[in-house]
């Protein structure tokens, strides 16, 4: 029997799987309408969105330069697949890729299509640097908040390997010198940069680290592969994160915000890690997503919205710490408008408590995402400052409410954003 829902839409609950890709699947809102920040639902309710698909939407739900690049291919009646062939629409969108990319990658990187899924463009890059090496191992490097060695690994292969000798990026030495990992064959075909970790608490790879590991692969003929699914597209407040360090990787794994919102993935990598003609058959992307990630790439360039992201992201952060002098906050971590709230719970689960803090945002128009002990924020880099200060003020407020001890005054429900 169908149900309804908070926002009066119907739901088959029996049509669904229990598991669900992403904790804003569970949010008791329907969505029908959106623009830049701000979600619709069919109660008629507004929210503000800081969680923009997972980040995926880096301009906004909406944003008139991307629905305008979709309807141009609609309307051109071109197809929607390439049919083996390059297009106009791929050529456009690597040429843009390629203004972007890392000095020392962009003049003659090689791009690469791979199925539209994150996880395709991670396992397309272990197999490029295991093909261009004549290698196996593949070695991650992604901490864990919390020093209990390292996250699940992002690939299915079983000769994947984690390094477990260390707990934090801060504390890690682990790759000072690849050469010990073992010599000739048994060096590690490639090593597995993640610029920022989300899960359990946003850790950042601090500067001079990223940088000890590109010395130490390229003195070992060890390809870096970054992986910027999360951190690309001005993000973290340069376009890619691996700017930060001025280090250019071998691979740059691509996807997430690179399609406008629409599922693209790709891997842009140095000339002569191209395996040649028996390197696997090329994918050809959709026509569609390829419009909305050319243009996507060319506002936030054009506009420097990383840049911007960067200075709004500082000021945040910075309030955000403040909140600290008053509220179970741990720390708070993050770069540009990736953002980390970590909770304390001394007598009770700060996951719990992350979750609580999630509802109650919801109840005060903010929609942002938990996960473990943590409130992660992720609006589009379109976001206003007057907006992030309403951002910033509801949070606290959702805070303060859900670290209030049981059977203290309720809250008081914020106006519905109209």
């Amino acid at each position: 029997m169908a149900t309804v829902r908070p926002g009066g839409a119907r739901h088959t609950p029996s049509r669904e799987p229990a598991a669900r890709a992403s904790p804003g699947a569970a949010l008791p809102i329907v969505p029908v309408r959106a623009r830049g920040l701000t979600v619709e639902g069919a109660d008629g309710r507004r929210y503000l969105d800081c969680v923009s698909g997972g980040g995926k939407l880096v301009l906004g739900h909406n944003h008139p330069v991307v629905l305008a690049a979709v309807h141009r291919v609609l309307d051109s009646g071109a197809p929607l697949q390439g049919m083996g062939r390059t297009t106009p629409a791929e050529d456009a969108f690597v040429a843009e890729l390629r203004r972007t990319l890392p000095p020392g990658l962009g003049d003659d990187a090689r791009v690469r299509f791979c199925g539209a899924g994150g996880a395709d463009a991670v396992g397309a890059a272990v197999d490029l640097v295991r093909a261009a090496t004549g290698r196996k191992r593949v070695l991650a490097c992604t901490p864990v908040a919390g020093g209990r060695g390292l996250g699940p690994v992002p690939v299915p292969y079983e000769s994947y390997e984690t390094c477990d000798s260390y707990e934090t990026y801060e504390t890690c030495d682990s790759c000072g010198d690849l050469g010990e990992l073992g010599p000739g064959a048994d060096r590690p075909a490639g090593v597995l940069l993640e610029p920022a970790h989300g899960p359990g608490g946003l850790l950042c790879a601090p500067d001079a680290w990223v940088r000890r590991l590109r010395q130490s692969t390229s003195a070992h003929s060890v390809a870096l592969i970054a992986d910027e699914r999360g951190t690309g597209a001005g993000r973290t407040g340069a376009f890619w994160a691996v700017d930060h360090s001025g280090v250019t990787p071998d691979v740059l794994v691509l996807s997430d915000a690179v399609g406008g919102g629409l599922p693209l993935a790709a891997l842009a990598h140095r000339a002569d890690l191209d395996p040649g003609p028996s390197g696997g058959a090329a994918f050809r992307p959709n026509q569609l997503a390829l419009a909305a990630g050319t243009a996507t790439l060319a506002h936030l360039r054009e506009n420097r919205l990383a840049e911007h992201a960067a200075g709004l992201g500082a000021r945040m952060l910075a309030r955000l710490r403040e909140l600290g002098d008053s509220a179970p906050v741990g720390a708070v971590r993050g770069r540009g408008l990736l953002i980390g709230l970590e909770l304390t719970a001394p007598d009770g689960d700060a996951r719990l408590l992350a979750d609580t803090v999630r509802r109650e945002c919801l109840r005060r128009g903010l929609i942002v995402d938990a996960a473990g002990p943590a409130v992660r924020l992720l609006p589009p880099l379109t976001i206003t400052e007057e907006q992030a200060t309403a951002v910033l003020d509801r949070l606290a407020d959702a805070v303060q409410a859900a670290s209030r001890p049981r059977g203290g005054p309720a809250p008081p429900r914020s106006r519905a954003i109209r």
